[in-house]
């Protein structure tokens, strides 16, 4: 699961599993059995333990790249010496970001702060600690060291488990959601194993033999995913779940992704709640004008998305303009 921030897992869970509950995540996050820490494209994600070790080691070219961001920031940052103190450091006892940036520093003096932390961040297996916190992390969680243990996770290994989640699917598409390069030589090294169609596009795809594919005509319910969802993200063509004319709502203006409602299996509009000391609102905010029907689903939906995951607030739904 993306895990930018705390709370979009439980959404994403609640969307996807029957009868879940807060407790089925927030446990295995306290007992270890989670791992929430830098992964695909360099960002937060949340992955069983024993599947850290399968899915960090391929990523670690990509997550060494990412350094490449900082520009002249990151110029000159030796970071294996830097990944060296950083693992030293957090060997004595978890820190927060601020706390392991200031310690960096003053051990690199010459290089800035928030870089020397975003190196750490790519360079050195990192998870977030989980605490008492009714969303499992505080705002300032602490880092600790998340080295993986083998059995050691392939390229190879990695597609397979891409493709058991979202294929059918190109090249393309397992590049955008890792944010791994040439990974058409992986395919092409599994194409034995796989089962390939050819899209409207005339695009490659691949498959396991395997897979569930069901019918168009298999209604799809409604949905709502969260902010920074891997549905939304897993695909370089992005049609299958988006129009290409609501692209715009995709994202904001500083990259954050939103929050989206499915319909039909496409979305069809952006949400938010609104919380105050008693009341939680669930703000739909469609792209064009929605069916009564459809609408009626939303809200249907949207009211039991707020009972798992607001128990103790009143419920209020409501349509922007």
């Amino acid at each position: 699961m993306q895990a930018q921030e705390p709370r979009p897992p439980f959404v994403g869970l609640w969307s996807r599993v029957a009868d879940f509950t807060p407790s089925q995540l927030l446990e295995p996050l306290r007992s270890g059995a989670l791992v929430r820490g830098p992964l695909f494209r360099a960002t937060l994600h949340l992955v069983r333990a024993e599947d850290w070790a399968t899915f960090r080691p391929p990523m670690a070219p990509m997550l060494n790249r990412a350094l490449s961001v900082l520009g002249e920031r990151g110029a000159g940052i030796d970071v294996e010496a830097v990944g060296a103190s950083a693992r030293g450091l957090l060997a004595q006892a978890p820190r927060t970001s601020a706390q392991l940036r200031e310690l960096l520093h003053a051990a690199h003096p010459e290089h800035d702060a928030r870089a020397l932390g975003y190196a750490v961040r790519t360079a050195v297996p990192l998870r977030m600690v989980a605490t008492e916190d009714p969303l499992g992390f505080p705002r300032d969680a602490q880092l600790a060291l998340a080295e993986p243990e083998p059995p050691l996770g392939t390229t190879e290994d990695l597609v397979l488990r891409y493709l058991a989640a979202f294929g059918p699917s190109s090249v393309a598409d397992a590049q955008e959601w890792s944010g791994l390069r040439g990974l058409a030589a992986v395919f092409a090294a599994l194409r034995e194993q796989l089962v390939t169609f050819t899209d409207e596009r005339g695009r490659e795809l691949f498959d396991l033999p395997d897979a569930p594919r069901p019918p168009a005509e298999v209604p799809a319910p409604v949905r709502y995913v969260p902010d920074f969802d891997n549905l939304m993200l897993a695909h370089s063509n992005r049609t299958r779940v988006i129009a290409d004319e609501h692209r715009r709502h995709l994202t904001t203006k500083n990259l954050r992704v939103n929050a989206l409602a499915l319909y039909d299996g496409e979305a069809c509009a952006s949400w938010s709640v609104k919380r105050t000391s008693k009341l939680a609102t669930f703000e739909l905010a469609p792209f064009a004008k929605l069916p009564k029907a459809a609408l009626a689903e939303l809200e249907a939906e949207a009211l039991a998305l707020l009972a798992a995951t607001e128990p103790a607030a009143k419920r209020a739904f409501a349509v922007r303009p």
